[in-house]
């Protein structure tokens, strides 16, 4: 008897853990949704193609036109790469951006262990500097065609402003450009930036608040170095200073970023990163910006779109709350309460994108990291379901970290299972096809796009998010999805 009644009660225990992610939900999108394959096997030819070669220069001048206009809203432009690629083919160009992508999960998730463990420092004093709520808005491109799943926006630096291409980095809050003279830079596009042709430049005492609240520094004749590193080698080395950020057509001064003089990495021709995580010194938070979005082009264009501060969020959102770790405050978590094929929550605990109280677990959204992980569990319940809405279609061998993938080289257009996010309140995020079916290959080869991870969180990355503007409302704390707002 006893023993039927813990049996009884483990039953119980289990149905109540995942009675609320295994149910029919009440869903906006249809159970499936058209995937236009000629379409994305055409981008992957002009991710690999010269065509547009040359291109840099005029576009740039374009930029600096309107760099010193008065309009804080700048038109979108088709633009080239940064730079040539080596890549053969299209099959290539990927393998290079998923490595580069899987050292950058072990940076986010080495960082993570570290501060959950205490050795990282996450206990930043504040900036006391008040530089005001203008609303700001600048380009972003893709880079992905250089074999890195990174996003550029072009920023002026400096007084006059030196033009110059940043990454974007919502999972980093140190800002940094390579500056002369370089003890050891990589190539740029655009030339190294010159300190000494700068009237805004400003070297800070290792006694300021800002140098204190480095994770990493040290002082030289009373001036503040700073050194970053990231998973995949890259770094960053040099001297701490404040500098005038001009973008759209305003100017904020007194900024605190790294003027590195020993840099080495995959930063693709950009001249540095802008900060854009949660930390006192990200670019947002010296900003004292209250809000700031962005909107990523598809990983394989070469057209543009905005990342834009302290403006408001579009109609027709669907939000999420924004969740922040006690323990890294860097990091955006979103609170996803689950994820659904054909308008059909998967299984999962209840505890799969919260986070415990030693920091561990949750989601977080990062615009460096291409392909979104997942706990292993809930990837595994996700890919079942995909695969299990697939049987028709022919499946092929898997691909890097992809273990499910598809020959659509006979088709044009396929219907394949909708997959959605879901938040807070029934509100839902359907998912383009393109964000999570991609090709691997300009052959016909498409896999899913998500990936298991062994890591301490789950990440939405930059695949899932193209297309969407995605805005991050600190003040209110939330974080607000809105379709086809590039």
């Amino acid at each position: 008897m006893a023993l039927m009644v813990s049996l009884c009660c483990y039953i119980l225990f289990t149905l109540l853990s995942y009675s609320a992610h295994s149910r029919s939900v009440p869903t906006t999108t249809s159970k499936t949704t058209v995937l236009d394959v000629a379409a994305s096997i055409q981008d992957t030819l002009n991710a690999v193609s010269s065509q547009y070669s040359g291109a840099t220069q005029s576009l740039t001048q374009q930029h600096q036109t309107l760099s010193v206009s008065s309009s804080l809203s700048l038109p979108l432009h088709s633009r080239v790469s940064l730079q040539q690629h080596s890549h053969p083919d299209y099959k290539s160009l990927l393998a290079a951006r998923l490595a580069r992508d899987s050292a950058r999960v072990r940076s986010l998730s080495t960082r993570l262990d570290l501060a959950v463990r205490g050795i990282a420092t996450s206990d930043l004093k504040p900036v006391d500097e008040n530089f005001g709520t203008h609303e700001f808005e600048g380009p972003v491109v893709s880079g992905t065609s250089q074999g890195s799943g990174e996003y550029f926006s072009r920023v002026g630096i400096g007084k006059p402003p030196s033009q110059v291409y940043v990454v974007l980095d919502t999972g980093s809050d140190v800002s940094w450009v390579q500056c002369a003279p370089c003890a050891d830079c990589y190539q740029q596009a655009d030339p190294i930036f010159e300190p000494a042709a700068s009237a805004s430049y400003a070297p800070l005492s290792c006694e300021s608040t800002r140098c204190e609240s480095l994770d990493v520094f040290e002082c030289r004749n009373n001036t503040c170095l700073y050194e970053v590193a990231y998973g995949d080698g890259s770094y960053t080395v040099g001297d701490f200073v404040t500098e005038t950020i001009s973008i759209g057509g305003e100017s904020v001064k007194d900024v605190a970023i790294g003027c590195g003089h020993t840099n080495e990495g995959l930063f693709v021709g950009a001249a540095g990163l802008l900060g854009l995580g949660g930390g006192t010194l990200s670019f947002p938070s010296q900003l004292n910006a209250t809000s700031f979005s962005y909107c990523l082009v598809n990983r394989d264009s070469d057209s543009a779109s905005t990342l834009e501060f302290n403006s408001a969020i579009p109609h027709n959102t669907v939000t999420a709350p924004l969740r922040r770790n006690p323990q890294l405050d860097t990091f955006y978590y979103v609170g996803l309460t689950g994820i659904s094929v054909s308008g059909e929550l998967i299984k999962t605990p209840n505890t799969a994108f919260k986070i415990d109280e030693n920091g561990n677990g949750g989601i977080i959204i990062d615009s460096g990291t291409a392909v979104t992980r997942l706990q292993a569990e809930t990837y595994d319940a996700l890919r079942s379901a995909f695969v299990n809405g697939t049987q028709g279609l022919q499946s092929t061998s898997g691909v890097a970290l992809f273990d499910a993938c598809y020959d659509l080289a006979s088709m044009k257009t396929v219907d394949v299972p909708a997959v959605s996010f879901h938040f807070e309140d029934g509100k839902e995020l359907a998912l383009p096809a393109k964000n999570y079916l991609i090709p691997v290959d300009s052959q016909g080869t498409f896999c899913f796009a998500f990936a298991p991870t062994s890591a301490g969180m789950s990440i939405i990355g930059n695949v899932q998010q193209q297309g969407t503007r995605v805005s991050f409302d600190t003040a209110n704390s939330v974080v607000g999805f809105s379709a086809d707002q590039c």
